[in-house]
């Protein structure tokens, strides 16, 4: 995995695997913690590679960045998580250039989430890319991408209805709940996880289903008694856990562990109860819904939840991807003049040279006006930089040549492949 290698835009990958093609229990087993995303930019940097950064959600695990082979960010991928490489192989999609830039706008926008126009991934994205520049290891190309598709997925949420209306995990849980417990007034309810996730559906389920009788359990006792006492809520303290499971007919997890938290033990003779399980990876043990009288559902199966909402999405599509042709034409024009400014950076270095070399010449003859000849001299070199670059940027389409031409002739040693 070692050696140089070009960052020219065909060398820039994105390979993952998400919702289309697997279940929540394999992509639990591709989920990146952030220790272990940590442990990936560090390989990363032992290899060279240091453009890129990962994502990793409840719908997907997908690495974005330079590398001479896919197969190499694919490997660093694997080399971290608990699944098997192989498997992760025959199920992942593989991106390269111009496609893999595409495919980030689309994942950014919702376009390619489990839920259409889903708008969290965004901040997704934001925090994923952040972590990898903190660690030194997001180079010019992917922060200019990453601002791009960020600013493409505000544009879309407020010139396009692709993420009007309420439609989430949260909102889904809400569409089955008012499905399979209509009494749901009447029932002892448990939050056991009071992170994002578990505090947006626990206001859901008070605002939309008017349900009061819900008990918060957090590992960090405080963020449980803080929400509980803003709502109204009761808060029990973590140690109560088992008990409260008993206790509860219905039963949401959101306790983020990397296993799980909820274990058939615990609910062994307890009696009919819904259990809805919001994390990736699981957080509840797939023995309970093996359980006597007791219902297990995960969050794959709360997104086939359908809403009015997602058909007038549908709708937006084809605004959201002209949107996204747009800016991703200006992104890529971006590149492209990146690209020639080295060469014409080197080119007025060469010229410097030997305005250089020329003023030293004449200082060691008898007779020279310094101040003259190097305003004079330095302002020719300015002028003929403005006149190949405007010339590029007139002939746009013609620009590669312009540009090989310039390289060649002025021998900058710039290898543009």
């Amino acid at each position: 995995m070692h050696g140089a290698y070009s960052k020219d835009i065909t060398n820039f990958h994105s390979i993952g695997i998400n919702y289309k093609k697997t279940d929540a229990a394999i992509r639990g087993l591709f989920a990146i913690s952030e220790a272990q995303y940590q442990q990936v930019l560090e390989q990363a940097k032992a290899a060279h590679l240091e453009d890129l950064f990962v994502l990793s959600t409840c719908n997907r695990t997908e690495i974005y960045g330079f590398a001479p082979d896919a197969q190499q960010l694919m490997d660093l991928l694997c080399e971290v998580t608990n699944g098997d490489p192989n498997l992760f192989a025959q199920l992942a999609y593989m991106r390269s250039g111009e496609e893999a830039v595409k495919h980030l706008y689309q994942v950014s926008t919702g376009l390619d989430s489990q839920i259409l126009g889903d708008y969290e991934i965004v901040g997704q994205i934001r925090n994923a890319s952040r972590f990898s520049k903190n660690q030194g290891s997001l180079g010019g190309f992917l922060e200019r991408l990453v601002n791009s598709v960020v600013q493409v997925s505000k544009l879309i949420k407020n010139e396009t209805g692709l993420s009007a209306g309420t439609v989430s995990v949260a909102f889904a849980t809400i569409r089955l709940l008012e499905k399979r417990v209509p009494d749901i007034k009447n029932k002892k309810i448990l939050l056991f996880g009071v992170g994002k996730i578990g505090r947006n559906t626990c206001k859901n389920i008070m605002e939309y289903l008017c349900a009061k009788d819900i008990t918060l359990i957090n590992r960090t006792a405080a963020v449980a008694e803080e929400f509980a006492g803003l709502h109204g809520l009761r808060a029990a303290p973590y140690e109560t856990l088992e008990a409260e499971l008993q206790r509860a007919d219905i039963i949401l997890v959101a306790s983020n562990a990397p296993q799980p938290t909820v274990l058939a033990s615990h609910l062994q003779n307890s009696g009919p109860k819904l259990v809805i399980d919001l994390s990736i990876p699981f957080n509840v043990e797939q023995a309970v819904g093996e359980l006597p009288g007791i219902e297990l559902v995960n969050v794959d199966e709360l997104s086939k939840v359908q809403d009015e909402t997602l058909q007038m999405r549908l709708q937006e599509v084809p605004k959201a991807m002209e949107i996204i042709e747009e800016h991703m034409a200006e992104f890529l024009y971006w590149y492209k003049m990146r690209k020639h400014a080295v060469v014409l950076k080197a080119v007025k270095d060469k010229l410097t040279e030997i305005h250089t070399r020329e003023i030293q010449q004449q200082k060691n003859s008898d007779h020279y006006e310094l101040e003259d000849m190097e305003e004079v001299s330095s302002r020719i070199i300015q002028k003929m930089i403005n006149l190949m670059a405007g010339k590029v940027r007139k002939e746009s389409d013609k620009s590669d040549q312009y540009i090989a031409m310039i390289n060649d002739i002025f021998e900058t040693g710039i290898n543009q492949d």
